[in-house]
């Protein structure tokens, strides 16, 4: 099952873009946009992002969007970093 993550980030050097997290079959990828008519290009998340994602996922779980093996998953990508 696909799990999609998104958030807004405001950076004074770079501006404001979105950043999107899509975890697959055990693999994540990072994307990123800045603008509505510009497409999405991979993104090298930094530490601020992980913790983002997991806080993230972290909020899903009491609501049953996302599962606790799920939960589990993100975890580990974000350990074997």
């Amino acid at each position: 099952m696909s799990m999609e993550f998104g958030w807004w980030v405001k950076d004074p050097e770079e501006g404001k873009y979105q950043v999107k997290a899509i975890v697959h079959g055990g693999n994540l990828e990072w994307f990123r946009k800045q603008g509505h008519f510009t497409s999405w290009a991979a993104h090298g998340p930094s530490e601020e992002d992980w913790e983002r994602l997991v806080s993230e996922a972290e909020r899903r779980v009491p609501r049953r969007l996302l599962s606790p093996k799920q939960f589990e998953e993100i975890r580990k990508l974000r350990d074997r970093r």
